[in-house]
């Protein structure tokens, strides 16, 4: 583990603890599923059809340890009274082009310890050590019912740009794929062309 912190809230009998591994153990490993396994099993939006087995996260964790060390990642963990109580990553966009640009995932709770703010905790220490990373930009996606978590994410600032209508898949359901954004600013000779026309591959309107 490493940049250990505590964080109290008045709401919170004890102080969590948000924890930045560079490695798993077994007990960290165990704890990582134990939180996925039930969140992804009362319905939540993390990826997974089914609440995942431990080879699934275990697979999972590896990946995103090997991204954190190759500094591509940061895995951030909630942890009260000694054990993991949630998870969130932010995840560096593909190289070259997408280097400044990253996605928060797996911002996750355990049910148990819900109403805790947990989700506000981890995502906050997520956008504050992506932007010390040099991180421009950081998006996300959230199922659109999850209007509990829409409004946590725009309290912290993120807008939404966008949504894919149904085409999260839960069962027969379909949801909303609600996409947003947050700008943590750039160096002042970075020069922003957005979409104006001209600069490499640009091309004119043929209409």
């Amino acid at each position: 583990m490493h940049r250990l912190g505590s964080v109290e809230s008045p709401v919170m009998e004890s102080s969590v603890e948000l924890q930045w591994p560079t490695a798993a153990d077994e007990r960290l490993r165990a704890d990582v599923h134990r939180v996925l396994h039930a969140v992804a099993e009362l319905g939540g939006a993390i990826g997974y059809a089914v609440p995942p087995n431990r080879t699934e996260t275990d697979s999972w964790l590896d990946h995103v340890l090997m991204l954190v060390g190759a500094g591509d990642a940061a895995l951030v963990l909630a942890v009260l009274d000694d054990r993991v109580v949630g998870t969130g990553l932010w995840r560096r966009g593909p190289k070259p082009i997408f280097a400044h640009y990253a996605d928060v995932e797996r911002v996750t709770a355990h049910p148990a310890a819900r109403g805790r703010g947990i989700g506000r905790l981890v995502t906050a220490a997520l956008v504050d050590d992506a932007r010390k990373a040099g991180i421009e930009t950081l998006t996300l996606g959230v199922r659109g019912n999850n209007h509990g978590a829409i409004e946590l994410y725009e309290q912290l600032g993120f807008q939404e740009w966008g949504r894919l209508p149904n085409v999260i898949e839960v069962g027969a359901k379909r949801f909303d794929d609600v996409r947003m954004f947050l700008d943590l600013g750039r160096d002042p000779h970075v020069l922003l062309r957005g979409s104006s026309p001209g600069g490499p591959g640009s091309s004119p309107r043929r209409s």
